[in-house]
């Protein structure tokens, strides 16, 4: 029977045979070497993270994505982006400057590396403690030598790596998201620039035909054929035109800045950077309402997430179950005393860590509770998919159909209506002031149809975006803000 002394500090001693320990030890260190090479086979490879990260954007962006974050091919991407601004750059181009160029993006992706390097280090086996001891006296010396090996690590190492796993691939997915908004953030500010830049030339224009027109006003009141008030009135207009050409310019200056921002530009890539002078025209035909019904599957970017995100938070819930109600340490003892006579000893120390005051239960809420939101989260996130997809599809037909009727109604008939002014001038049934203020009305049609191509185009990014899982509310702000402005203007 053990002998058991009871007090501050318990000791029980257990007569074992040498052939015990040995085995005893044995198996403590055959387990320890496993966990070693197990340890060592799961090391985290940057470049293969980097590779599945450029084949997942290829396949959400349809675009061929090749991710570097290495210092040494900077260089030759550097070549690669001034040959492609040696010509206007278009909408595909712009995404593959953003891949290369864009310094937020790489600090992007190497913050999510160091995560999963950080993840995939607790699923990694603690490193046993060595502590030497040495007393002497005047008679005797006495060395102590103890190896500490974490029993519970050694345990729940399979646990671990599996929890290991799962935040890797989370990550990984989090990382194929942040990248993916980036490039639909790209795409938008492209939109914005070049549409910004059509329209401060024919703001530029307006001004012009305002300045005209008020000039001309001038001249009529000086020899009496304009009273005040008709020249206050054109007067009124250039200035209004003038603050209008000045936001214009204002706004494609800012737009084209953002631009830059985005795709990591220097100053020099910067005044190089060339931009089409209008939108690309509406196409024939648009996205289908089959292709909303089978953009909701499990393969959405949301979806993936959410479902990742509850695996990950249920290998989290079975360690902390483990862990959450003790823990032991073993320890192996060598013991060499040296005086009249050399004699030595060994032997073994357990340390549990026993639950008499914290059972663990709080712990164990706290991740269950973390599960249970992470599953309704991911339940929301499924439903919601198909009303994110159904509001994203209703602006898109909307700002197709606005668009639209400028380009096939209003463009058309403020032409039409500016080639019979014309004629009507020509044949002195109407004045220049007649005439100038029809070319105002055609203008403002034309930045009308600019506006209404530009909401199409964000639209359009922005139902691209929900059809893999990655929703944005751009297109809906816009167009709010476009009724906004109408308003105001009125």
């Amino acid at each position: 029977m053990p002998e058991i002394f009871i007090g501050i500090r318990s000791r029980s001693k257990f007569f074992l045979t040498t052939k015990d320990l040995e085995v005893l030890i044995k198996n403590v260190f055959f387990g320890f070497a496993a966990t070693l090479i197990i340890g060592g086979c799961s090391t985290l490879n940057s470049d293969e993270q980097l590779k599945k990260l450029g084949q997942e954007v290829t396949t959400y962006s349809e675009i061929e994505a090749a991710i570097s974050i290495d210092p040494g091919v900077d260089s030759s991407h550097d070549l690669i982006v001034d040959e492609i601004l040696q010509h206007s750059v278009n909408l595909v181009e712009v995404q593959k400057i953003a891949l290369l160029n864009s310094n937020e993006l790489k600090a992007l992706v190497a913050a999510a590396l160091s995560d999963m390097a950080s993840a995939e280090q607790g699923g990694r086996m603690s490193n046993p403690r060595f502590a030497f001891e040495r007393l002497s006296s005047p008679n005797e010396l006495e060395l102590t030598r103890v190896l500490t090996l974490g029993i519970f690590d050694l345990l729940t190492l399979p646990k671990r790596k599996s929890l290991a796993d799962a935040q890797v691939n989370l990550i990984q997915l989090s990382m194929t998201s942040a990248v993916i908004k980036h490039l639909t953030e790209t795409k938008v500010a492209w939109v914005r620039a070049v549409a910004a830049e059509e329209s401060r030339e024919y703001a530029k224009k307006s001004m012009s035909s305002a300045a005209a027109s008020a000039e001309l006003a001038k001249r009529m009141e000086r020899v009496g054929n304009f009273n005040k008030l008709e020249r206050a009135r054109e007067q009124i207009y250039y200035a209004n035109s003038a603050t209008k050409h000045a936001l214009a310019r204002h706004e494609a200056s800012m737009a084209r800045e953002n631009l830059a921002r985005l795709l990591g530009l220097n100053s020099s890539q910067q005044r190089n950077l060339k931009l089409p002078r209008r939108l690309p025209e509406l196409p024939d035909t648009i996205v289908g309402v089959e292709t909303l019904e089978q953009a909701v599957n499990q393969s959405r970017i949301d979806i993936r997430l959410a479902k990742n995100e509850v695996l990950m938070l249920g290998e989290a819930q079975g360690l902390e179950f483990l862990t959450s109600f003790t823990d032991v340490e073993m320890s192996l003892i060598d013991q060499t005393k040296l005086g009249g006579e050399r004699s030595t000893s060994d032997g073994f120390e357990l340390e549990i860590v026993l639950p008499v005051f914290d059972w663990g239960d709080q712990k164990r809420e706290v991740m269950s509770q973390r599960t249970r939101s992470a599953v309704y989260r991911y339940q929301h996130v499924a439903q919601s998919a198909v009303i994110e997809l159904r509001q994203s599809y209703e602006t898109y037909l909307t700002s197709y159909d606005v668009a639209k009727h400028y380009r096939d109604e209003i463009v058309p008939l403020q032409k039409l209506i500016s080639e019979e002014n014309l004629l009507r001038y020509n044949g002195m049934i109407i004045g220049v002031f007649e005439l100038l203020a029809d070319s105002r009305e055609q203008i403002s049609a034309v930045l009308g149809a600019i506006e209404s191509k530009r909401k199409f185009w964000i639209s359009h990014v922005a139902l691209d975006a929900s059809l893999i899982g990655n929703p944005m509310s751009l297109a809906s702000n816009e167009i709010q803000k476009k009724q906004v402005s109408e308003n105001q203007g009125h």
